[in-house]
């Protein structure tokens, strides 16, 4: 077996996170976990970009890091296992390094503290490079066994073992810790080395163990230096530890002792990393246990309880007359309904009397309808049309219902959700009404043939007029001497024509009266048309600008729900 510094390798890879469904170098050799895993971290790539201006940012923070984490891992090699050393002062890592590794590679000695960097050796150098560039392992601390080269070996089982030891996690430089720090976050197998004395060290439980109690299979307790021990004291010890990890939240923790001094004192540490080694499973499971610990904590923002999915009909309806309240659709309606009125009133009116109420001071029929149509129009290009308060309030009213069965998060988001297009709204809403004002370019046949009618006895009724005219002058005060005889000369049909004109009076006052009533209820339901029209416009609004939105943000949320649960696993 031969040992030599590793050279430093370009990376073969891009180093970013994998796609969906991408094929991850590296992956070949490890067994069917890792298809899981995959699925995992999409789902919780997904509860980020669900949570992404939603959630809170330190959870989405951590979540990231570990998708980019992991998906940098995923892309080096799977043929090699990460394990760090990591311990206090005095604890023995580097002398342990040192006797897996059949050499001093790792200085040792009293002096504290003796390792500042992170020294690394490797069995089995193919893909090994670029692995300890992204763990940033100082190229004069890389080091690597050649056991491939004799396999009769040993060492042959350690193939594939990167083992690193790490600078004292309770060292005075800020720096080391900062070391031990990344390193903890990024290993596959995560070995702490204790000492007897101070095996119960407050900093190590409460930075390390505390925090990664959730990784018991993937963390190894060595009690080291069990030389120093009676044999009954090491069982003593080894039980006192143990009930240490178990109380801190560590289920079943794996312990073993070793001694670097003592003859075959690391065969049971050694014995270990072979197997882990061999099973090719502390990459995933590593990973898989970050996956728990960051997807935990997204489940306090959901409810168990199936979530609404769409805005029931009962608030819609709600919204929708908010809204059309609002937007003031019934008096548009009632004024359109008096405009269809007089419009009419020009066609199937009494001639007679609109002359007589022409000589009368009547602002209503001074009004121009087509003026009057267009400031309809014109008062809703804008804000005007609806005031902002009125749909801020219409916008509360449908969210009141739905939030309630929402954690807080997601309520907040529902109701920001029906408030994005709140500035559009009114404007909306106007061009709603506006589309479904009349032109009044065009009037009922009808009103045609009676304006026709009418204008026919009033023709009619001047014609009987001068008639009597010409029977009073010729036939009652015999103007010009001469008797013309005929229809003019004969005084005796004055009454018959006076009759005929009373007729004629009559008929047009009925027709115009018959006409009204006709009108009237014509206007009734040209109004309630209108509304309907408007009432389609404004439904249009309220679904594209606050229904739709809000039916998306829940079904982002039910989305998220299930999410949550693939990335549990």
């Amino acid at each position: 077996m031969t040992t030599s510094a590793i050279p430093a390798n370009p990376p073969t890879g891009t180093g970013g996170i994998p796609a969906v469904g991408e094929p991850l170098p590296g992956a070949a050799a490890e067994p069917a976990g890792p298809p899981a895993l995959v699925d995992r971290l999409d789902a919780l790539d997904r509860l980020v970009q669900a949570g992404f201006g939603r959630l809170d940012e330190p959870v989405l923070d951590d979540a990231g890091a570990l998708l980019d984490r992991a998906g940098q891992r995923l892309r080096l090699s799977g043929d090699h296992t990460i394990v760090t050393l990591a311990g206090g002062t005095g604890s023995g890592k580097s002398s342990l390094f040192n006797a897996i590794c059949g050499l001093e590679l790792s200085p040792t000695g009293l002096r504290r503290p003796m390792t500042s960097k992170a020294h690394s050796c490797v069995w089995g150098l193919d893909g090994a490079g670029p692995l300890l560039d992204w763990l940033d392992v100082d190229k004069r601390h890389r080091y690597a066994r050649a056991s491939a080269l004799d396999m009769e070996r040993a060492d042959a089982g350690l193939q594939g073992l990167v083992l690193i030891d790490l600078p004292d996690h309770d060292s005075i430089q800020a720096v080391h810790r900062a070391e031990v720090d990344r390193f903890v976050t990024i290993a596959d197998l995560l070995v702490w080395v204790v000492d007897p004395q101070k095996y119960a060290d407050a900093a190590l439980h409460r930075n390390y163990i505390v925090p990664f109690a959730r990784h018991t299979g993937v963390t190894l307790i060595v009690l080291n230096q069990v030389d120093r021990l009676a044999p009954h004291e090491i069982d003593d010890c080894v039980a006192d530890l143990r009930r240490l990890l178990e109380a801190e939240g560590l289920a079943d923790p794996r312990i073993v002792t070793a001694s670097a001094v003592a003859e075959d004192g690391v065969h049971g540490f050694r014995d270990i990393l072979i197997d882990t080694v061999a099973a090719r499973r502390a990459r995933t499971e590593r990973l898989s246990a970050d996956v728990d610990r960051v997807a935990e904590r997204f489940t306090a923002y959901r409810f168990e309880a199936e979530p609404p999915t769409t805005v029931d009909d009962g608030h819609r309806a709600e919204l929708i007359q908010a809204l059309t309240d609002a937007a003031g659709a019934p008096a548009v309606a009632e004024a359109m309904e008096s405009a269809y009125e007089l419009r009419a009133a020009d066609f199937v009116g009494w001639p007679i009397a609109a002359i007589v109420n022409r000589l009368r001071s009547d602002p209503l029929r001074r009004m121009r309808l087509t003026e009057l149509r267009e400031e309809l129009r014109n008062a809703f290009t804008g804000p005007i049309g609806a005031q902002q308060g009125d749909v801020d309030n219409a916008l509360q009213g449908v969210t009141e219902g739905l939030t309630p069965e929402l954690p807080t998060h997601w309520g907040r988001s529902l109701r920001a959700a029906a408030r994005s297009h709140a500035t559009e709204i009114p404007e909306a809403l106007g061009e709603s009404l506006k589309e479904a004002l009349p032109t009044f370019n065009t009037v009922p046949r009808w009103w045609w043939l009676v304006k026709t009618w009418q204008y026919f006895l009033v023709l009619v009724a001047v014609l009987s007029i001068v008639w009597i005219g010409f029977l009073v002058a010729y036939g009652v005060l015999d103007v010009g001497g001469d008797d013309p005889g005929g229809l003019v000369g004969q005084a005796g049909l004055i009454p018959y024509v006076a009759v005929l004109v009373v007729c004629t009076l009559g008929m047009g006052w009925l027709t115009a009266s018959a006409c009204r009533n006709l009108v009237a209820l014509s206007s009734a339901k040209h109004g309630d048309k209108m509304e309907h029209h408007m009432r389609q416009g404004i439904e249009r609004v309220a679904f594209e600008k606050v229904v739709e939105p809000i039916e998306d943000d829940l079904e982002v949320y039910a989305r998220f729900r299930a999410d949550v649960d693939v990335a549990l696993g």
